[in-house]
């Protein structure tokens, strides 16, 4: 039996958890504690307890989020785990709380951890599209008001034309100078030459 608790800085107190895994962990060399964030996986106490993990073993959790934050990572961490043959129990899950001791009660459990997978796998992919909407919806009003939600410009700013363009333009208008010249001048690239020659006309 093994137990994973996690909060996400060293000063927040991790005592609520371990003692509910305690009722279920009884060495206490298998209860792997981290002090830090759920961005990724890349946590040294869950390294060490998934490399620690056998074919059979038990690993108990006080709910999803002490695994971690991103439902996506979650999936495929415990798709990983199941693969290994670990069974994942959730204590704020009353699902994955069965026993594994025969056959019948670990292809329960196994049904109930890909149900868990595939409901995390559909809120994932939700998460994916709002956050597509809304970021569509907000390219949207930056468009049709020319701000975006910050107050600033929306889209890169337009080069203001150098102090010498009226002079320059003049001359290049005249034919006195060629292009290449009144770019030298200007210390502009062509492309923006051409368009304070559009702007001007």
């Amino acid at each position: 039996m093994f137990g994973y608790a996690r909060v996400s800085t060293k000063g927040q107190n991790v005592d609520r958890q371990t003692e509910e895994l305690r009722k279920y962990v009884s060495k206490a060399e298998n209860l792997y504690i981290d002090k830090q964030s759920g961005k990724d996986f890349d946590r040294v106490a869950y390294q060490q307890v998934k490399a620690a993990l056998r074919d059979g073993d038990d690993l108990y959790v006080k709910s999803l989020d002490r695994l971690g934050r991103n439902k996506q990572q979650i999936k495929d961490e415990l798709q990983q785990l199941r693969g290994k043959g670990v069974f994942v129990h959730i204590l704020d899950f009353p699902q994955t709380m069965i026993q594994t001791k025969d056959e019948q009660q670990r292809e329960i459990l196994e049904l109930a951890t890909n149900i868990i997978i595939e409901i995390i796998g559909y809120m994932a992919e939700q998460e994916r599209e709002n956050i597509k909407k809304r970021q569509a919806e907000g390219i949207a009003v930056w468009r049709r008001t020319g701000r975006t939600k910050t107050g600033r410009p929306y889209g890169r700013p337009k080069k203001e034309a150098p102090k010498n363009w009226i002079k320059v333009y003049d001359l290049w208008k005249r034919k006195e100078i060629k292009t290449k010249e009144a770019i030298s001048l200007l210390g502009v690239g062509k492309n923006t030459f051409y368009r304070f020659v559009h702007e001007s006309k």
